[in-house]
């Protein structure tokens, strides 16, 4: 079994910046494209970044320009670096990616980590 966690989150003043991480852990084959989502109260998820495996990216107009999504591929580790935040960037965050486990290595699995809260004040 896959598990992602999350780390980073926090409080912030408007225009300061935040480092997201996340790490894969488990019996992992191979891991595809990664990406981080929100959700803000009251709104659906949306996507915020993704990265593939070669690191080709891709970015929301709201955060492009501000945000960096990178990945460690020897360590199963994806990061999204914020910057020039806003207050409706206030959300929780999720990493998600698509994990091919060691038990099952042709089959991908949509994995989700538990969500890490950022905080934006005025």
């Amino acid at each position: 079994q896959v598990q992602l966690v999350e780390s980073g989150g926090g409080l912030v003043q408007a225009g300061g910046s935040l480092r997201l991480s996340c790490a894969a852990a488990g019996s992992i084959f191979r891991i595809n494209a990664m990406g981080w989502y929100r959700q803000a109260p009251g709104k659906q998820r949306e996507l915020v970044a993704s990265i593939t495996r070669r690191s080709s990216t891709n970015y929301s107009d709201s955060v492009k320009g501000r945000f960096t999504i990178s990945r460690d591929n020897a360590k199963n580790t994806v990061y999204l670096q914020m910057s020039s935040l806003k207050p409706e960037d206030t959300a929780v965050y999720y990493c998600n990616a698509g994990v091919n486990g060691s038990d099952h290595p042709l089959r991908t699995k949509d994995a989700w980590g538990q969500g890490t809260l950022v905080t934006v004040s005025s």
